[in-house]
């Protein structure tokens, strides 16, 4: 089985192994050499992923099967379109239905217009002046989003990186002024709670739920500092979260594939991954965003304890065929920190040697996942995003985030940075005495 895969971050790092666990024969499009990734690889294409002409003739020559896309940019662009109009069968959304993520807008009215749970209070705006107007006058705290894609990295929150009323003008004109994310705006209600991640694995139809992850996207430790793609993330052996419970955990799966059903009622249907990022509240799981694609860092948490057949179920994402048996995943917990160059989320440092002692890493009962790293002869540099994710695995939450660290001390880099917070007992232990707080438990 032929694949493409697109991307070149730890994120696709992780989905290509699982690929190769399964024998596939794999061909990868990349902008910067992962060297996990082309280890895997038959053949790679060193090319910008938005480039739909020459990802589209490096699959026609290489007699491509089946293609997965990681990022969210080459899905803004149209890549699936075009490679299902050569015949390729994708595990990953066309332009329209990736609009659950590439259009904040659409996806709230989406929720809206279809009556699903879990929406929030919103206004969307294509001018400053009426979107300042909305904030003085709206009856709670907001968050500000700009409608299009920003890696991650846009949303600012009343209360929280916003002090007060000036600091939300300022952002929304700051949005206006620089076009970013398309230079349109929703503000929305601000929900209060924890965050968590429900993604699945969908063929339009059905879903297949894969085990809860909390991501962490504050870059410094104790949750401070700037908005970051993610620093980290982590999973428990039963695929819930220490604050979460089935019952929540399935209102999120719910809402999840209404929306999938409600994209296939408008004409545009989904499939691939769908990652769900949700507020639990006292009053049950707020959507905060719909993304179409894995998660990352979540994707590393999830694909790593993944027993079935990566493969199969790419292929029944896509169109191609049944899979065998049930999805599975081990009854693990993960715990995944980012490496990331020296001020990353304000003004990284890119260019630094990093170097790897794999086989002491995997005794360690850790796996290494290549990101934004750059070659330099024959060693490794650090580039300008983040550098490598390092995954450790265990029967709880405390013994993978000890193998992680024991991981992260056979890795050397003179100005990297790590949240060593992420995953221990006391900021869990933080976030479920929130989570009862906030339901006066």
């Amino acid at each position: 089985m032929k694949v493409l895969t697109i991307g070149g971050g730890a994120r696709e790092h992780a989905a290509v192994e699982a690929l190769a666990r399964a024998g596939a024969e794999i061909y990868a499009v990349m902008k910067n050499v992962n060297p996990g990734i082309e280890k895997r690889a038959t053949k790679t294409l060193i090319s910008s992923e938005n480039d739909i002409d020459k990802i589209c003739d490096f699959a026609i020559n290489n007699f491509i099967e089946y293609a997965f896309v990681g990022p969210e940019a080459p899905l803004s662009v149209g890549i699936v379109d075009a490679l299902q109009d050569l015949g390729i069968k994708c595990a990953s959304p066309t332009k329209a239905a990736a609009r659950i993520e590439t259009n904040k807008s659409f996806m709230r009215e989406l929720v809206q217009k279809y009556e699903i749970e879990g929406n929030l209070g919103f206004r969307s705006f294509d001018d400053a002046a009426s979107a300042i107007d909305y904030v003085k006058t709206v009856p709670y705290e907001v968050a500000v989003k700009p409608v299009g894609l920003t890696g991650g990295k846009g949303v600012k929150v009343q209360g929280d990186q916003l002090k007060d009323l000036q600091d939300t003008i300022d952002y929304i004109n700051e949005i206006f002024d620089g076009n970013v994310g398309g230079g349109k705006v929703i503000i929305e209600e601000k929900a209060e709670g924890e965050e968590f991640t429900q993604m699945v694995f969908t063929d339009g139809s059905d879903v297949i739920p894969m085990p809860l992850v909390q991501d962490h996207k504050r870059a410094y430790e104790g949750d401070t500092g700037p908005n970051t793609g993610g620093m980290g993330s982590y999973s428990d052996s039963n695929h819930l979260l220490p604050f979460i419970g089935e019952e929540d955990r399935q209102k999120a799966i719910d809402i999840v594939k209404a929306i999938i059903d409600a994209l296939k009622k408008e004409g545009c249907p989904y499939r691939g991954t769908m990652y769900g990022q949700f507020m639990l509240t006292k009053n049950g799981p707020k959507i905060i965003e719909i993304n179409a694609r894995f998660g990352d860092p979540e994707a590393m948490n999830v694909l790593t304890v993944l027993s079935s057949d990566f493969s199969e179920i790419i292929k029944w994402m896509a169109g191609g065929g049944r899979i065998k048996g049930d999805v599975t995943f081990a009854p693990k917990a993960t715990v995944c920190k980012y490496i990331v160059p020296r001020g990353y989320g304000v003004k990284p440092e890119p260019g630094h040697t990093i170097s790897f002692d794999m086989e002491a890493i995997e005794r360690e009962g850790s796996i290494v996942y290549f990101g934004s790293i750059d070659k330099n002869g024959d060693k490794f540099v650090t580039g300008t995003s983040r550098s490598v994710g390092v995954v450790g695995i265990g029967d709880s939450i405390s013994e993978a985030e000890a193998n992680c660290e024991s991981g992260l001390s056979h890795i050397k880099c003179d100005a990297m940075e790590v949240r060593h917070d992420i995953g221990t007992a006391a900021l869990i232990q933080k976030r479920i005495d929130h989570m009862r707080a906030i339901r006066g438990q």
